[in-house]
């Protein structure tokens, strides 16, 4: 059985939640959790928010161990850009692109990896 949970509309671009995302694909939850924990990266903190989450729908929805569930996907989606302007010289002006990203993660238990 596979499980997901998905955050949506998380300020920071997709470009540095992938790379954080890339630390704990494949992993174990246990191993997941204290890799986040140590990394020293702001999207840590929301990754770690959305993995507990589907941990949580896998445990109440699909009754899965906790223990037994890996990281079958992980991925960043771009959300939509915000898009603001920053005064320039001679009274132009340059577009700052404030940029989203949806954050979804997939748990799985070992048995299905493996087929």
């Amino acid at each position: 059985m596979k499980a997901h949970a998905t955050a949506r509309y998380i300020r920071q671009s997709p470009y540095k939640v992938r790379r954080v995302l890339d630390l704990v694909r494949g992993l174990p939850i246990d191993d997941a959790l204290v890799v986040l924990e140590f990394t020293n990266r702001r999207a840590a903190h929301p990754i770690r928010k959305v993995l507990n989450s589907a941990v949580a729908n896998a445990e109440h929805n699909f009754a899965l161990d906790a223990d037994e569930l890996v990281i079958a996907q992980a991925y960043a989606d771009e959300g939509p850009t915000l898009k603001r302007y920053r005064p320039r010289a001679r009274g132009r002006a340059t577009r700052i692109r404030k940029r989203t990203s949806h954050i979804t993660i997939v748990v799985s238990d070992e048995e299905e990896l493996e087929e």
